[in-house]
C-alpha cells in the first residue's frame, strides 16, 4: 500500500491574506460615490427658487470643484492604502 500525502505542499497556490481589494469594493469608494451624488443633488436643488433673488448660490462650477477635490482625496486614500500594504515576508 502506498500512502498519499494529503498535507498541502509549499508549492500549492494559496491566497495571500495581504491582497488588496478591488477599489470599487471598498468603503472609501462607497463614501466617495455618496459624496459625489450628494454634491450633484445639492447643486441641482440649491439656488433654484426666488429666495436667493434668482442667484444660483451653489452653481455647477462650484460643484465640479468639490467633486474634483473629492476625487483627489479618493485617489490619495487609495494610494495610501496600497502603500501601507507591502508584503514583508519575502523568501
Amino acid at each position: 500500500m502506498t500512502a498519499h500525502n494529503t498535507q498541502p505542499t509549499h508549492n500549492d497556490a494559496a491566497r495571500n491574506t495581504n491582497d488588496m481589494k478591488v477599489s470599487t469594493r471598498t468603503l472609501e469608494f462607497a463614501v466617495y460615490v455618496a459624496a459625489v451624488l450628494a454634491t450633484i443633488i445639492t447643486s441641482a436643488v440649491v439656488g433654484d427658487n426666488a429666495s436667493e433673488n434668482g442667484v444660483d448660490v451653489f452653481n455647477a462650477s462650484t460643484a465640479m470643484q468639490y467633486i474634483t477635490w473629492l476625487t483627489v482625496g479618493f485617489m490619495v486614500a487609495r494610494g495610501l492604502a496600497k502603500a501601507g500594504n507591502r508584503n514583508h515576508n519575502r523568501a
